[in-house]
């Protein structure tokens, strides 16, 4: 519906107020600007706003976020039960606020403070992921916290941190993508996950721009593209060494980067190219010679040049080291830096790129300041109030943290905040038996999601609209999410649950309840650290103004849209990482003879906990399905819509055939937006990246047959 059309239908009736409040989507990293409409009887729509990250409409699930307000299934009062063989009964904050101080501080005196662990999420506000790192590791005194966005962006993250020593997603704003003469995706479909975003690739072909998709399907991002490459998956960086190897062939950019002062280990790149060739690229990714080289030759020749990396790459055993592989290609280009050329990665969740900035990772302080450093920890414990020895050292990143859940030494409790583990982790069987043996969960959403329905305690939490909060868009452009309503009488948000925890357990320690208020502490937590934001003013981001990080107040610099324009953050150097290729962990064979591969589709999101609330996204996408190649279900007697068992060496799945052309034959895809029987990640493997710890989400090895 145009927003015309919305706006007539609420001004026929006269004797509505009408409100509009300036707001961001709910959504993905994009952060889409819009208006929210309400009226005196609770009518809420959406309309698109002009304004940065986009300027052109919103998605199907950006128009139809309003209707997640007035849900009728959301939950209003607190939930608790003693055990989870227990029916959920309805109790007041006050009581559930004191039973779960209780509890903690009976575990933490039997097992210490590393007893209860804290889970937080890519979608919190930039303030409630500070509040939350400051309440676990300040207030509860533990080591065990870590976020979702382990799961999203952490391979991008340490490798942008080992080549650039800064990770922010996007090197450049989304803008530069419509001047480039070349961009190139690597197993990113943006098309699908974020839909404003072709925009800006509808304008770059105009402008006579390349599209190069490289993906085992053929997405709809892919389509648009002017060459796709379709490598087995987990096959990528043999694709990215040869395109390398190629380009250091051209005598002006080998001399470029062996000579350039900015850029520390070129030789020992060049050596770790020397045993790989264009034919040992082709036999293991499937990868033609030929297109190989017309990649290579449109580096070369049409700059300025983009290349972006999505999950198809970095949810991998070798994520960081395939993400490291394709910076070196930008860096030896000289594309980091250069206006309209980069690196990039494409930030998933809402605040993916804010999320991990500011203390929820289990090594990380605010500001990306590492936990063992000892200025940053000693100025942190300054700003909170405690002693730098009551700080806690580093503790497990998200699998780590799963599988000691319930152990003898592991955390006896956990408390999670906008996330659904359950649905969205690697081998999730094996989460829900791990979640079950603890002594306390406490779950805070606003649906009761499958990890709510394990809790002793759901606490209900307002949704976007009903609060206010900054972001950190895929960008790293800084945004503000107002507040448009009230939520109902006993929904919280987040940032009071925190601040009234930490009172219950701790009276002496300051967490402000409003989000202005614990972001001026926050300026104060990053100022003179990499990922700065002390030059921020609140009200500017009221008044809709663009800052992107670093923002020093400092060094009065207000916006950084290019980071890496005039230097790197290696003392001002960037680092070529040598990198390998090495097999993926799970191979196929004649058991498992299919390469299984994960991702989203346009009308759901993350563990679809929301979009399935929304009837046009659920009619449009109705059920769980793997896509399977025509021909192969064609040999298997399968049809569209059979019913399907899918296995790995895990677990079975059950989902409905889609017959297609657009995937190679020995691959399936599966969406991961649903629960129970038909839940992707019941598949996945645990297998991590050996520094990242990105679980390998992307390959699992797998057959199907009809049910």
């Amino acid at each position: 519906m145009s927003s015309n059309k919305i706006s007539n239908c609420i001004n026929q009736r006269p004797n509505l107020v009408q409100k509009s409040v300036a707001t961001h989507c709910p959504y993905c990293a994009l952060q889409c600007a819009m208006w929210i409409n309400s009226d005196n009887e609770g009518n809420i729509s959406i309309q698109p706003r002009s304004n940065p990250p986009q300027q052109f409409g919103l998605c199907q699930k950006g128009w139809t976020a309003g209707e997640l307000i007035n849900d009728p299934s959301r939950i209003k009062k607190p939930l608790m039960r003693e055990s989870v063989k227990d029916d959920f009964q309805e109790t007041s904050w006050e009581y559930v606020i004191d039973w779960i101080s209780k509890k903690i501080k009976d575990l933490q005196i039997k097992h210490g403070n590393n007893s209860v662990a804290v889970f937080g999420g890519g979608g919190l506000s930039n303030e409630k992921a500070y509040s939350l790192g400051k309440f676990t590791r300040a207030c509860l005194g533990s080591a065990m916290i870590d976020y979702n966005g382990r799961f999203c962006m952490s391979s991008a993250a340490t490798a942008l941190n080992r080549s650039l020593g800064l990770d922010r997603g996007m090197s450049f704003p989304l803008d530069d993508i419509a001047h480039a003469k070349t961009v190139i995706f690597f197993g990113s479909n943006p098309a699908e996950t974020m839909p404003p975003m072709v925009s800006y690739l509808n304008k770059q072909k105009q402008s006579g721009g390349s599209l190069v998709v490289v993906d085992p399907r053929i997405t709809p991002t892919a389509k648009l593209a002017h060459l796709h490459i379709q490598p087995r998956p987990g096959t990528d960086m043999a694709v990215i060494l040869a395109i390398t190897k190629l380009v250091l062939e051209d005598v002006d950019v080998f001399n470029y980067a062996k000579e350039n002062d900015k850029l520390e280990g070129f030789d020992d790149l060049v050596n770790s190219l020397d045993c790989f060739d264009l034919i040992l690229a082709e036999e293991i990714s499937g990868v033609p010679v030929s297109q190989i080289k017309q990649v290579a030759k449109m580096l070369l020749e049409q700059k300025p040049a983009i290349v972006i990396s999505g999950r198809g790459i970095e949810q991998s055993s070798k994520g960081s080291d395939s993400v490291n592989a394709l910076i070196n290609l930008c860096l030896v280009l000289d594309l980091i830096g250069s206006r309209y050329s980069g690196f990039g990665t494409l930030t998933g969740q809402g605040n993916g790129q804010g999320g991990r900035e500011h203390g929820q990772k289990s090594d990380q302080l605010p500001g990306y300041c590492s936990i063992k450093d000892p200025k940053a920890r000693s100025k942190i414990a300054s700003i909170w109030k405690i002693e730098q020895s009551e700080l806690p050292y580093e503790g497990l990143p998200a699998i780590q943290l799963f599988d000691a859940l319930g152990k003898d030494k592991g955390p006896k409790a956990l408390l999670v905040f906008g996330s659904n583990p359950v649905v969205s982790a690697p081998f999730s069987n094996k989460i829900q038996q791990n979640l079950d043996s603890l002594d306390l969960l406490v779950v805070a959403d606003f649906f009761l999601s499958e990890t709510a329905k394990q809790a002793h305690v759901v606490l209900p939490v307002a949704q976007w609209a009903e609060e206010s909060g900054t972001m950190t868009n895929l960008e790293g452009r800084v945004l503000l999410r107002q507040k448009a309503f009230d939520p109902p009488t006993d929904v919280k948000d987040e940032l009071w649950v925190i601040s009234r925890l930490a009172k219950a357990l701790n009276p002496n320690l300051v967490f402000p309840e409003e989000a202005s208020e614990v972001f001026e502490e926050l300026k104060l937590a990053t100022q003179d650290t990499k990922a700065d934001y002390s030059g921020i003013s609140y009200k500017d981001l009221e008044q809709g103004k663009e800052r992107m990080w670093p923002s020093s107040s400092r060094n009065k610099i207000l916006s950084t849209p290019r980071p890496f324009e005039d230097k790197f953050s290696h003392e001002q150097k960037a680092k070529l990482i040598p990198v390998f290729y090495v097999s993926s962990k799970e191979i196929i064979d004649k058991d498992y003879p299919l390469y299984l591969t994960t991702g989203r589709i346009l009308n759901h999101y993350q563990s679809g906990t929301q979009t399935s609330k929304i009837a046009k996204l659920v009619a449009a996408s109705p059920q769980c399905f793997v896509e399977i190649h025509s021909d192969l279900g064609r040999e298997m007697g399968i049809q569209n819509g059979d019913l399907i068992r899918i296995q790995t060496r895990r677990d079975i799945a059950i989902a409905n055939a889609k017959l297609t052309n657009n995937i190679r034959y020995d691959t399936i895809f599966m969406p991961f937006h649903w629960s129970g029987i038909k839940r992707a990640n019941l598949l996945t493997s645990q297998v991590l990246d050996p520094l990242s710890f990105m679980p390998e989400f992307k390959l699992s090895a797998a057959r199907i047959e009809k049910v």
